[in-house]
């Protein structure tokens, strides 16, 4: 019980390595550059056969169908078409209900204000500005970046609201603003109880949130209404076909067109193109671990973006061809659902990876990581 007095000295002594070159050793240390590039390429592999796909169904099936549909000269003939064509008055009626068109606008806006972000991150990330000396960097600069490109989510949603005749653009605009944001929240407030009442410093202190929840009524909600202000002074998009007053009916869909096994399906590979370089982010962020490959990360970007909007081509063309003509959400949701995959996956790693026993840590990874999934639904 006795006091104990030491000292220690310290010896400086020049270093030839430049300041910007401080890092090296450490993020030289900690990439294993022949991984990423195994996930480059089997991601680029799974492109090139979707890409593949789209290139058989829009040379060879569609254009010898739409060859054989100019060629029809009788009603007879034209009436033993099927698939596709026949629901070509039908395929641009805007999702029903009362919510369909608002929401899926609301949806699409929000995910536009998170890919801005993203891919703007990334570029500052690519170009050195990002510095892992600072930790804390990248997380500022992704909330500032979003709360700045509110702009471009409004704008979106209301193009598309507009295309679809919407009735209630106010709201449509609210929510858009909001609703994302309110998730975050709710989810971070909730996540911060419990570490309060357990005394950790990783807690979010009060007045950070403050200036959070001022920057996204102050800032973020602004800048949506002015994009959507701007978005709906546009003339509406226009369609290549007019739509019929009656509604055509669909006929028996086969088990593996169904939403949910054809929305499962998927989201399989948009998921399976990013999944080894997501070991690596989520092993930076729960590890401790010092991610700077950015460069990969763009490449597994783009990748991810172009696998999701070709496997909803070829899903969609599916549909058609059993002539299904609402495709708007089974779109949105078939390359969405990969977020489902993305928190299941946080699941198996917390259970292999970690070894966390309290309530409040298993709280807060499962709290963010269910964040970090809906981001990842609305971005895909």
């Amino acid at each position: 019980g006795g006091e104990v007095i030491f000292t220690y000295d310290v010896k400086w002594e020049e270093s030839n390595i430049r300041w910007a070159d401080r890092w090296d050793n450490y993020l030289k240390s900690t990439t294993d550059e022949g991984v990423h590039w195994f996930s480059i390429t089997n991601s680029l592999l799974v492109v090139l056969l979707l890409t593949g796909m789209i290139a058989m169904i829009l040379i060879r099936v569609v254009r010898k169908d739409i060859d054989r549909y100019n060629d029809e000269t009788t009603l007879e003939e034209a009436a033993d078409e099927t698939g596709w064509k026949l629901v070509h008055s039908d395929v641009f009626r805007p999702p029903a209900g009362t919510f369909g068109p608002m929401m899926l606008s609301v949806f699409v806006g929000s995910g536009i204000q998170i890919f801005m972000m993203a891919s703007t991150v990334m570029v500052f990330a690519i170009f050195g500005f990002l510095s892992p000396a600072n930790r804390g960097g990248l997380m500022t600069a992704l909330l500032l970046l979003y709360v700045f490109n509110g702009a471009f989510g409004g704008y979106c949603a209301a193009r598309l609201y507009k295309m679809f005749n919407g009735q209630n653009p106010t709201r449509t605009t609210i929510l858009t603003a909001v609703s994302f944001p309110s998730i975050v929240f709710i989810i971070s407030f909730t996540v911060n109880l419990f570490v309060w009442h357990s005394g950790s410093s990783s807690a979010i202190p009060f007045g950070t949130m403050l200036a959070l929840l001022v920057l996204w009524l102050g800032v973020s909600t602004p800048l949506v209404f002015l994009g959507a202000f701007f978005g709906y002074r546009k003339d509406a998009l226009s369609v290549p076909t007019r739509v019929k007053q009656i509604e055509r009916a669909i006929p028996e869909q086969p088990w593996y067109l169904a939403p949910v096994p054809a929305v499962l399906v998927g989201g399989v590979l948009p998921f399976g193109a990013v999944f080894i370089e997501l070991f690596f982010i989520m092993s930076s962020i729960w590890e401790e671990q010092t991610y700077y490959v950015f460069g990969f990360l763009m490449l597994s970007l783009v990748i991810l973006l172009v696998t999701c909007a070709e496997i909803s081509v070829v899903m969609c063309y599916f549909q058609l061809c059993s002539e299904n003509h609402k495709w708007w959400w089974r779109a949105f949701l078939t390359s969405g659902s990969s977020a489902l995959y993305l928190y299941l996956y946080s699941a198996l790693y917390f259970y292999t990876n970690l070894s966390v026993t309290s309530f409040t840590a298993s709280l807060m990874y499962f709290g963010y990581m269910a964040m970090v999934s809906v981001a990842f639904f609305l971005l895909t």
